[in-house]
């Protein structure tokens, strides 16, 4: 048995083979069952993810090998669905909205995404239902029409709503032949300004001891996410010992239990980012790190597409996510993980002939999130080497089809897999713990990302949204 799904992650992150013996897997059997090969996905992420993370420490630390790496079943699975583990004083959030879910069509079937209000509000504007419509309106409406139908008008008005599709309708959809054409992770060089202005030099302090390896430490992560995916890679980096902070526009409020599951270690500030331009500038000349999580052109009037921040500053490292990616005909669509899972054929595949199905977990989220973290931890090791920084780009509708197409066909190369079996994944307990902080006692899931002397759990529970200082600690 190899690591043949990691060995190629691992590959498309520029890593050294080298290094893919010292990751061992504990195996559990019941961890994220599903049709579709969840498991060795979520364990490529986060494993690839934690071999990063550790390469980047043992150079900055200067130790003579990289530390080992574990991936174990159970804490991944449970990583995988924390969104569910979350609890905020003994209360369980609400993951989906009544209008966030499947709809039967006068065709075949369409998924809706409502959980924002303004969101909601869109979609019954589309359907020409009113503020106050019930479910059972809103199903009587979308019966009464085709599924593409549907999905075309709610996106115009600015909603979303995607038609059930088969693998194979995927496969010949335009956006999904555009999707095929692109590596599963996209790396890039920053180009620099032609004005002759030098990037900022940027030299990461050697880590010292007396404390867990923080591979990320003094690292400056300007998160611009939202959601699940993007959250999750600066939660991921703030495990690591970076200075997350969070930017969110006053007038977009986030879901606080979103929020609250996402937030662990960092910093969350508000800031318009047209008037307070001043600021955001501040912020940005002495980033590391910007990641952004909007649909692709929503930033670009603010100087944030990934072209613009790189030119403005060779040095940085620009890690984009999107849900459908950055180029063909869907490019610039909102989406969300569940609507993904439904236009590339994943819903199908995990359903029945009666229903559509869905995955265990928002596997395309969270496995995006953690190849995103990988891929920024690369980057930055890269840029000690090289002296410049790196644009990176995932997409969840990318990674759906590596999910759909490539793991269970990877046979390339792979070091031997150091497995062990341990006991079945029956019960998360092991993986899940407690704290207190501004937002009350939290039970949630730990850290799956994992390696010899690492961090094993963040070092601050998440704050109130919005009210940390917009300046870096």
């Amino acid at each position: 048995m190899t690591h043949a799904p990691m060995a190629a992650v691992w590959e498309e992150l520029g890593g050294d083979p080298a290094l893919l013996p010292g990751v061992s897997t504990v195996v559990r059997a019941g961890a994220l069952e599903a049709a579709l090969p969840v498991r060795e996905l979520a364990r490529a992420c986060v494993g690839a993810c934690a071999l990063a993370a550790a390469e980047l420490g043992a150079r900055r630390a200067g130790l003579a090998r990289v530390p080992r790496v574990s991936v174990d079943d159970g804490a991944v699975a449970t990583a995988f669905v924390s969104e569910r583990h979350l609890r905020i004083d003994g209360r369980v959030p609400v993951n989906f909205a009544p209008l966030s879910r499947f709809w039967r069509t006068a065709d075949g079937w369409v998924r809706t995404h409502a959980n924002y209000p303004h969101h909601r509000a869109r979609l019954l504007d589309a359907l020409g239902a009113p503020d106050d419509a019930s479910a059972e309106d809103v199903a009587a409406l979308l019966a009464e029409r085709s599924a593409r139908e549907i999905e075309e008008s709610v996106y115009d008005a600015g909603g979303l709503a995607v038609a059930l599709r088969t693998p194979k309708e995927w496969a010949a959809h335009d956006q999904g032949l555009a999707l095929a054409r692109r590596p599963l992770i996209e790396r890039g060089g920053t180009a620099g300004r032609d004005d002759g202005t030098a990037a900022r030099q940027r030299v990461l302090a050697p880590l010292s001891g007396g404390g867990p390896l923080l591979p990320a430490a003094g690292v400056r992560v300007l998160d611009l996410t939202r959601v699940i995916a993007g959250p999750v890679a600066t939660r991921t980096l703030a495990l690591l010992g970076a200075d997350v902070l969070r930017v969110d526009a006053p007038r977009l409020p986030e879901d606080p239990d979103a929020h609250a599951d996402t937030g662990f270690g960092k910093r969350s500030t508000l800031l318009d980012l047209a008037a307070d331009r001043r600021a955001l500038d501040e912020l940005l000349a002495s980033a590391d790190v910007v990641v952004t999580g909007y649909r692709p052109g929503a930033l670009d009037r603010f100087g944030l597409s990934p072209e613009a921040l790189a030119e403005r500053d060779p040095g940085l490292v620009v890690a984009q996510v999107s849900a459908w990616g950055a180029y063909g005909p869907w490019g610039g669509r909102r989406g969300f993980d569940s609507l993904v899972q439904v236009a590339t054929g994943i819903a199908v595949t995990e359903g029945s002939p009666e229903r559509p199905g869905a995955l265990p977990a928002q596997a395309l989220d969270h496995g995006t999130g953690y190849l995103l973290a990988a891929a920024v931890l690369r980057a930055l090791t890269e840029r000690a080497e090289r002296g410049h920084g790196c644009v990176v780009r995932l997409a969840l509708a990318r990674t759906a089809m590596w999910l759909t197409d490539g793991i269970g066909r990877e046979e390339g190369p792979g070091a031997p897999a150091d497995l062990s079996v341990a006991e079945p994944y029956d019960r998360p307990d092991a993986w899940l713990s407690e704290r207190a902080g501004p937002v009350g006692l939290l039970g949630h899931a730990l850290p799956p990302v994992s390696f010899a002397g690492g961090p094993t759990d963040w070092s601050r529970p998440p704050g109130r949204w919005g009210t940390d200082p917009a300046r870096w600690t």
